[in-house]
């Protein structure tokens, strides 16, 4: 859903700048971008790639009001001519993309955009911006309702993200890698995500007793009190009162206590406590509920090693801002450029080999093993390649020819990840529902080998390349060198 918003000036300056360069020069040939990253948040072993939602708004609503040109202008840096330009700009070119909610892994490009020049450079900034971010937070989500081991895992993050749109879209983007619901009310009017909250410690306060805190909230919502037990003490005096509530109003009356929640403590030692003193009161469904702090290696600590009795996790911080790794590091670079009708690659070099890019405009492929659907390894490929599942299949690591892989002509799949989104500046794309994301994202993660899922040295997965595209690479390398 959109906000009305115009934020085609989300962009860095120097996109502007260069394009006055380019009109200058005339130089508005069409190129291809690549839009990848380089290392996996927290050296996980893959990323969710999120965000194409803003992409596409971005994209259609591409256009410089008239107080954007007049804020341009009066920095005296840009001719009329150019200005003029801008007034009348849209998008006319081509974006690829991989679905929301796919595993995706280092250098293979994400999203390939095929426009003109100036076009595809004034684009940079936001999708940088809106994949950075929802691929973030939705790959730390990822690992955080891994590790809760199928038990709901909700987003509390909004008090402690980035400003309000880091809030709404990163609970967008963790709902897409699983989360059950989220505390920020807009994400769930904008998206239909559950929106899901009950008390704070505030609330207890306020009232002259715990009790009383607690009996008002059963008799305001007798079919969903979950109670924050504490506020006090928990074992001595939240926990009672809970009970007390559940005995005196609740059950007379045919409820049930849903649920309790402790934000402070030993969250181990005391759902122990609490669900054995619930237990003896007969009230085995009513679920014990945790936050504070938690991540996913507080979350596998209590489910696989303090058997601790907790039936669900809302976690914040550590989430919506991906506290332990807080960049993305997405990067936009040139591919290929056209020259004399014929689409040229371009390739950026560095002493540091991971900043050696892919050149051309590549197809981006995932093979799968034909017997157990699971992924082999992604492979790109010139545009102009064509490959045969009834043909043996060679890949290549991404800088050393003798290091390839034979997989043998039928037993495996292919897949190409990259799919058409703007076709001639018209969308051709229809994004499903978020609930329909979500449920792909979860089938998709499916496919991985679960040495790939491991929070510690997790299995490298493989991102290669055909050895027409390698052979390019290498002998531009030698010859830019």
């Amino acid at each position: 859903m959109k906000d009305g918003r115009n934020l085609t000036l989300v962009m860095d300056f120097y996109e502007l700048t260069m394009s006055q360069v380019y009109f200058n020069q005339h130089k508005n040939e069409e190129v291809v971008f690549d839009l990848f990253y380089r290392r996996n948040p927290e050296n996980g072993g893959f990323a969710v790639f999120a965000g194409l939602n803003q992409v596409i708004e971005y994209v259609q609503d591409l256009r410089f009001t008239e107080g954007d040109i007049e804020y341009l202008r009066s920095r005296h840096q840009f001719s009329e001519e150019f200005l003029e330009y801008l007034s009348n700009v849209r998008f006319t070119g081509d974006v690829y993309a991989i679905p929301e909610g796919t595993p995706v892994f280092p250098y293979e490009p994400l999203i390939r955009i095929k426009a003109p020049l100036i076009e595809a450079q004034l684009l940079e900034t936001a999708l940088l911006l809106a994949v950075n971010h929802q691929t973030l937070i939705a790959t730390k989500a990822r690992r955080i309702v891994q590790a809760a081991k199928g038990k709901a895992v909700m987003e509390f993050g909004a008090r402690r993200a980035h400003n309000f749109d880091s809030a709404i879209q990163g609970a967008r983007a963790a709902y897409i890698a699983g989360v059950a619901g989220t505390a920020t009310t807009e994400a769930g009017k904008l998206f239909g995500i559950p929106a899901l909250g009950t008390m704070a410690h505030s609330f207890v306060q306020s009232f002259d007793t715990e009790y009383e805190a607690f009996m008002c909230y059963a008799k305001t919502y007798p079919d969903a009190c979950t109670l924050l037990i504490d506020t006090y003490n928990t074992l001595k005096s939240g926990v009672e009162n809970a009970i007390r509530v559940a005995k005196d109003y609740l059950e007379p009356n045919g409820h049930r206590l849903k649920g309790v929640r402790i934000d402070s403590g030993d969250m181990a030692y005391l759902s122990k406590k609490i669900r054995k003193r619930l237990d003896e009161e007969g009230m085995q469904d009513c679920s014990i509920v945790v936050s504070n702090s938690l991540d996913e290696y507080l979350i596998e600590s209590l489910v696989d090693r303090q058997g601790a009795k907790i039936d669900s996790y809302g976690v914040g911080e550590n989430m919506i801002v991906s506290k332990n790794s807080p960049v993305f590091g997405g990067v936009y670079k040139l591919a290929a450029l056209e020259e004399d009708g014929k689409m040229v690659p371009k390739i950026k070099i560095s002493e540091n080999e991971e900043k050696i890019t892919n050149p051309g405009v590549k197809i981006l492929y995932r093979i799968y093993n034909k017997e157990d659907g699971k992924a082999i390894a992604d492979l790109m490929t010139l545009d102009d390649e064509v490959l045969d599942v009834h043909e043996d299949l060679t890949i290549y690591h991404p800088m050393n020819k003798w290091k390839s892989k034979v997989i043998e002509k039928d037993t495996y799949e292919l897949r190409e990840l990259l799919v058409p989104i703007f076709v001639n500046g018209e969308l051709v794309y229809k994004m499903p529902s978020l609930v329909g994301i979500r449920d792909y994202c979860a089938r998709e993660q499916e496919t991985l080998w679960e040495e790939i899922k491991r929070f510690t040295n997790p299995q490298i997965y493989y991102v290669d390349l055909s050895e027409k595209l390698l052979d390019l690479k290498l002998d531009m390398i030698r010859e830019k060198r």
